[in-house]
């Protein structure tokens, strides 16, 4: 996968913080707090990270703890995990994901460094974040564009299918935001969509497809959350099965046998999240590291999936793609 290229802000003057002298020559241990809603320690946003983390000279059980705390679903008890980092006193939390997790690490603690990974949320809108290029408080991280980018993921299907005139989406209560955002670009370009909720867990997908009338089934766009990232290669399989065109939020939909996805790397903003870790292991401050945005999108389309459903592609989507898996 190539580099992705991100609006790159950090800089000023480190100033002194309580983790100054973890990357000298006898480093304490960092602790390092996440809490998943998902529960998967070895999943690939979190295998990313560590990665990272080694490049930059930690090592897990050295000078490296991470504190770990999955919930298996149960999001209702991310308040009490984030207070649960803080008892074990944890050097920095990361807030992965939805605005739930940031939510939570807010109420935690106005001390503890926070890391947000703001995936399903806009946290300038939202208030958390009062400022991009210098954020006050103790939190800082990365933003990804989802709710803009739910409107693009539209127009790249209309442009995949020309003929398309109706389709399916899946939303459920995190990917909320981006299911008005593409709402309003399908009406924009006539494309009727039977947009269904998932709420409870596990999610029943053979069940919401059930509720959709007949012409809406050849084609599924799937907004993108945590639950329907950890249903990643259920869903392209969903999709597969029942011969449906299929637009994700990210490329790992589409190496699990996805159709189309757009967006910027899951993965590399994931490991630019440790980047941040050990900017403040040596000394900064949240206030010094600007909240990053990804700049680079790229269009994925798996062509096997294409042709064992018996799809073409128009020669321009084609040409636009950054990457064909053949």
């Amino acid at each position: 996968m190539r580099r992705r290229e991100f609006i790159t802000l950090l800089g000023g003057a480190a100033v002194a913080w309580p983790l100054a002298g973890l990357a000298q020559a006898e480093p304490r241990m960092l602790r390092v707090g996440i809490v998943s809603a998902a529960n998967v320690r070895n999943g690939p946003p979190f295998v990313a990270f560590d990665q990272r983390l080694h490049e930059l000279g930690y090592l897990d059980g050295q000078n490296l703890a991470v504190e770990f705390i999955g919930l298996q679903g149960r999001t209702e008890r991310m308040g009490e995990a984030m207070h649960e980092l803080v008892r074990r006193q944890v050097d920095i939390i990361i807030a992965f994901g939805p605005e739930l997790a940031l939510k939570a690490a807010m109420a935690a603690t106005d001390t503890v460094p926070i890391v947000m990974i703001a995936i399903d949320y806009d946290p300038i809108a939202r208030g958390h974040v009062t400022s991009l290029a210098r954020p006050t408080g103790n939190v800082t991280g990365l933003f990804l564009q989802q709710i803009e980018l739910a409107g693009k993921r539209i127009e790249f299907t209309r442009e995949a299918f020309p003929r398309l005139q109706s389709a399916t989406m899946f939303w459920d209560a995190p990917s909320a935001d981006q299911r008005q955002a593409a709402l309003r670009a399908a009406a924009a370009m006539g494309l009727q969509l039977a947009d269904i909720e998932l709420r409870e867990q596990p999610y029943d997908y053979e069940r919401a497809l059930a509720e959709v009338p007949t012409d809406h089934r050849s084609a599924l766009i799937v907004m993108n959350s945590p639950t329907f990232f950890k249903d990643r290669v259920l869903l392209a399989q969903f999709a597969l099965q029942h011969r449906m065109a299929s637009m994700f939020a990210w490329r790992e939909w589409v190496d699990a046998g996805g159709l189309i996805s757009y967006g910027p790397s899951f993965t590399g903003i994931v490991r630019r999240a440790a980047d941040y870790v050990d900017r403040i292991a040596r000394g900064a401050k949240p206030t010094d590291l600007p909240v990053e945005q990804p700049t680079k999108f790229e269009l994925i389309i798996n062509m096997k999936t294409a042709k064992a459903i018996g799809l073409e592609f128009p020669t321009a989507i084609l040409l636009r793609a950054d990457e064909v898996i053949e």
